[in-house]
């Protein structure tokens, strides 16, 4: 038995409340070293007789990686105090392991095993329940669709006429959101994320100028509270972009620094190194974003600071009533600064979804005082290189996957933001090789998997281009220019994902292993008594694929054409064709 590889600690995803009466425990073993778990449990307080009086339950195991297997066990204290630790047998022998470490047996000490003193209601984890129904569509406001000329920048280009280029404009804004709102709500849509919509200079708008200002060339405030009524008729939820990392180059407090120096009164506004500021140095003699010296970094532990971009936080959520902030490079900016921001903005709607873009792990930010979810980049990277790229077999994106699946508890990977494609990346049909088939399969899964996906503008359409700003061009509105295949094939998948709560976040989810040579992605989610079943051909080859399960009499249901049958024999194989999918119901 490995026992360097048994991990487990009282917290985050290995220990917590998923719900106010429930608690989720996890330890993680060596792939294939530990035949089964046994997890002892009680109340630290329940003693009889000089001893302490524990039950023991199965652990299930949850899914392996390369390294390891996950083991998990849903538990209900009665008291809502917990003790608990494991019993482990590789087949021939048995070790516990408990705070203290690993003994032979079972300890008489209640000081060996694990502790979670209290299930406090107050402690749980509490993401806005709407977000785990929610199907987003990400906005970059310049280049949706130009609804108002009049407000058009000097030089704006005519839609869609060449190539976007870093300067560019051509013209986007609120009013042409607003003029294609039931095209969103058609494809299925009930979420908006807009890019910053603040005034700036730049056609991005992440070099803030005035947080408290709608960019004039996007439109008024009366057109963005016409833009959120209307989203908010039709069911749709608004989330807006917040860059508190960094300002802009000619954002007020920074130009005064620029003019007085080291007698401006915001000079401790920003990390400057010493004076006169220079953003012509190389590196610039103060912090920023990466090296943009065009981008100071903010001094968000300046309490003037602070209660500044605490007041922007409000202030959209007050006056405007939307319904989620999507934090802009959050991960440089300090923790304390984010509790600060969550109490401000939840404690005028409760409601309000906290998405913090980090690309790497992220569990600091997601303890429940911080943020409800992070953009979901190792999410993308996993799905790219097996659908897009081929570059990974699918036994290993089963492995990545489930290292992904198990980093954050479920009830973060239940509002965790899944995407394959934003502004930050070359667009998702450029990734596949322009291979529609692969961007088909793509979107099944992620559509179908836990978590809350996004559709990045113009994606469900075709539309290519690479890196930034090719990835930035503006929405063809004529629809001999749109491919309305795919756009069919995506919008059938929202609609499904609306109609059955198994493809949302309802059930356990769990992949079915590889079998033999085939190139393929198989998965259930069940909930005990419904289970779907998706099963993704990820080869240029037609699959026979065999549903392993006994299900001789039971009726099923391709949903995907709505057909219904009973099984008629205890074996069924489906046929898929070349990067072909099936979703099957019983």
């Amino acid at each position: 038995m490995f026992l360097e590889a048994i991990f487990h600690q009282p917290r985050d995803q290995y220990a917590y409340a998923c719900t106010e009466t429930d608690l989720h425990i996890r330890i993680r073993t060596k792939r294939g070293d530990i035949h089964s778990i046994r997890l002892l449990h009680g109340d630290p307080y329940d003693w009889s007789d000089g001893e302490w009086q524990y039950t023991d339950r199965d652990m299930t195991l949850a899914g392996s990686d390369q390294l390891f297997d996950y083991w998990q066990a849903t538990v209900t204290p009665s008291f809502k105090r917990l003790r608990y630790g494991f019993l482990l047998s590789d087949g021939e022998e048995n070790i516990f392991y408990g705070e203290k470490g690993f003994s032979d047996g079972p300890s008489s000490e209640i000081g060996d095993y694990f502790c979670f003193p209290f299930l406090n209601a107050i402690d749980v984890f509490s993401a806005p329940e709407w977000v785990k129904d929610t199907v987003w569509y990400q906005i970059f406001p310049e280049r949706f669709a130009n609804g108002d000329h009049s407000i058009d920048p000097d030089g704006t280009l005519e839609w869609n006429a060449e190539e976007p280029a870093p300067d560019h404009f051509f013209g986007g804004d609120l009013q042409g959101v607003i003029d294609h709102i039931d095209y969103l709500k058609e494809l299925g849509i009930n979420g908006i994320y807009f890019t910053p919509i603040f005034k700036a200079p730049s056609n991005h708008k992440y070099d803030t100028t005035d947080y408290m200002e709608i960019d004039p060339h996007f439109g008024s405030e009366e057109t963005l509270k016409e833009l959120i009524d209307a989203c908010h008729e039709r069911g749709i939820k608004v989330m807006l972009d917040a860059v508190f990392n960094h300002s802009g180059y000619h954002f007020g407090p920074f130009q005064d620094v620029l003019e007085k120096g080291e007698e401006s009164p915001y000079k401790d506004w920003f990390h400057l190194h010493d004076f006169p500021v220079n953003p012509e140095s190389n590196p610039p003699n103060y912090d920023t974003f990466a090296f943009e010296a065009s981008m100071p970094k903010l001094n968000t532990e300046h309490p003037d600071v602070k209660e500044y971009l605490l007041n922007v936080g409000r202030h959209w959520v007050e006056e405007f009533d939307i319904d989620g902030w999507r934090l802009d490079v959050a991960n440089e900016v300090d923790h304390q600064f984010w509790r600060d921001f969550r109490h401000a903005v939840k404690s005028i709607k409760p409601d309000l979804y906290i998405l913090g873009e980090i690309w790497h792990d992220s569990m600091a930010w997601l303890r429940g005082d911080q943020f409800d979810a992070v953009m979901n980049y190792p999410f993308t990277t996993n799905i790219l290189k097996l659908f897009a790229h081929e570059a990974i077999s699918p036994e290993t994106f089963v492995e990545n996957m489930t290292t992904v699946m198990n980093m954050y508890p479920q009830t973060v990977t239940e509002v965790n933001f899944n995407l394959v494609g934003s502004h930050d990346t070359p667009r998702i049909l450029t990734e596949c090789r322009e291979d529609v088939r692969k961007l088909k399969l793509l979107y099944t899964f992620m559509l179908t998997s836990p978590g809350t996906p996004c559709i990045y503008y113009g994606d469900e359409i075709g539309l290519t281009g690479g890196q930034d700003p090719g990835c930035r061009k503006c929405f063809p509105w004529d629809e001999g220019q749109q491919d309305l295949d795919l756009h069919g094939h995506v919008q059938k998948l929202t609609y499904l994902r609306q109609e059955y709560d198994l493809l949302r976040n309802e059930g356990v989810f769990s992949f079915l292993p590889a079998a033999g040579e085939d190139r393929h992605v198989a998965f259930t989610k069940s909930d005990g008594d419904r289970t779907i079943l998706v099963v993704l051909n990820c080869s240029d080859t037609d699959l026979e694929f065999t549903i392993p399960f006994e299900l001789k009499g039971v009726p099923l249901m391709n949903i995907l054409t709505g057909e219904e049958f009973t099984a008629e024999a205890e074996s069924i194989e489906l046929t898929l064709e070349a990067y072909g999918f099936a979703i099957i119901k019983f």
